[in-house]
């Protein structure tokens, strides 16, 4: 047996794909080396290499002739194909994860590949915001909680449309966006201070990254450096809804009413 922590037998598998195709051959079904040959597509001396430097890590034995995998051949093969799958999940979902681990979000990573994500990119930069506007429009008749670093008049018009249909919403936002909002819209900020179905928040401190919640639906938006939506994950996964709710209260707890902020103003 060769190695003294795993390294060496994780090195050599992910060394070759011919090695990793032949421990998954193995894996589905007992082999002949002309078995494997034809199904890996190598050549008969690699195959029996191969399978050389699989019996000196006990990964497989041979039995009349025809090789068999080992219980622990299983475990490395079921391991490292459970790698893969996660080397792949942070491809898809990396760029969610980087922005919202840079502004200290705290997502669970338990959830992180469960949901549908939408992600903001050249040939659709707006995708994000796009889909947030949707999700809003969505939500009309329902009860809506949000928090959000800026103010975009999308996001404005899908929410007037929403109160129109008789959605309740809830809004957090920062100080910026407040001042943003009275100087760029203006009749927006009137609505959410005269109307019933509209509760706004301010946090005292910069939200960084946005969240999203009705019915049984909770989403959370990874933002660049510049503030511009990258990454939405929407999902119905119960811990996504925990986690949702349990940052809107937070951010609750901290802030203050809009009406207060503006008359202080």
């Amino acid at each position: 047996m060769t190695g003294d922590d795993g390294h060496d037998g994780a090195q050599y598998l992910a060394g070759s794909p011919v090695r990793v195709a032949m421990l998954r051959a193995l894996r589905e079904e007992p082999r002949r080396p002309a078995s494997l040959t034809a199904a890996v597509d190598a050549t008969r001396t690699t195959v029996q290499r191969i399978l050389s430097g699989f019996r000196e890590r006990d990964w497989v034995v041979k039995r009349d002739a025809v090789y068999h995998v080992t219980p622990t051949g299983k475990r490395v093969h079921d391991a490292y194909e459970a790698l893969l799958d996660e080397v792949e999940l942070a491809d898809r979902y990396g760029q969610l994860a980087a922005d919202l681990e840079r502004v200290g979000a705290d997502f669970p990573a338990a959830a992180i590949d469960d949901g549908e994500l939408t992600v903001a990119a050249d040939r659709n930069p707006l995708a994000a915001v796009d889909r947030v506007t949707e999700l809003l429009r969505e939500g009309c008749g329902s009860e809506i909680r949000a928090v959000s670093p800026v103010v975009i008049q999308q996001f404005n018009d899908a929410a007037a449309e929403a109160l129109e249909a008789g959605a309740e919403i809830e809004l957090v936002i920062d100080r910026d966006v407040v001042e943003e909002s009275i100087a760029a819209f203006g009749p927006a900020t009137d609505r959410a201070l005269r109307d019933d179905g509209a509760t706004v928040y301010v946090s005292p401190e910069p939200i960084e990254y946005g969240i999203f919640r009705y019915d049984d639906v909770a989403c959370v938006t990874a933002y660049d450096r510049r503030n511009n939506p990258r990454c939405l994950l929407e999902s119905t996964d119960q811990a996504v809804i925990e986690w949702v709710d349990d940052r809107f209260e937070s951010f609750v707890e901290e802030a203050q009413c809009l009406s207060a902020v503006v008359e202080n103003a």
